[in-house]
């Protein structure tokens, strides 16, 4: 059974997310700011983090980049889940070197899609 973690501040988005996945048959942890994203990525291993990129405290790129910088945690993969799409910022996720990148409000085909294809391959 896979486990997966979202990292999410708004309460309309976690349940949606939270509600997909678990139908689909994935066991979830659920944080709404980015340090404790990055503390229950440490305690739990999950199989995947989805990171919202708008948290209160620090980002989801700042604790995308704790997270990779910790050896624990480093190889977890992360999609950054954002409404966020402008070019700047896009370009911000890119560099920062997510695994994948899916924009809200969430495609429930592209969400269910991602979610398994990198589940599957470990994040490759």
């Amino acid at each position: 059974m896979s486990v997966i973690l979202i990292v999410e501040d708004n309460e309309k988005n976690m349940k949606l997310a939270r509600d997909i996945l678990q139908a689909k048959g994935y066991t979830t942890v659920e944080a709404i700011t980015g340090e404790e994203g990055v503390r229950l990525a440490q305690e739990k291993k999950p199989d995947l983090v989805l990171m919202d990129i708008q948290l209160p405290g620090i980002n989801g790129i700042e604790a995308f980049r704790q997270l990779r910088a910790d050896p624990q945690t480093a190889a977890i993969p992360v999609v950054a889940l954002t409404a966020s799409v402008t070019p700047t910022d896009r370009t911000q996720i890119n560099a920062a070197g997510f695994t994948a990148f899916l924009s809200k409000p969430i495609n429930l085909k592209e969400f269910v899609e991602t979610v398994k294809r990198v589940v599957e391959s470990g994040g490759k």
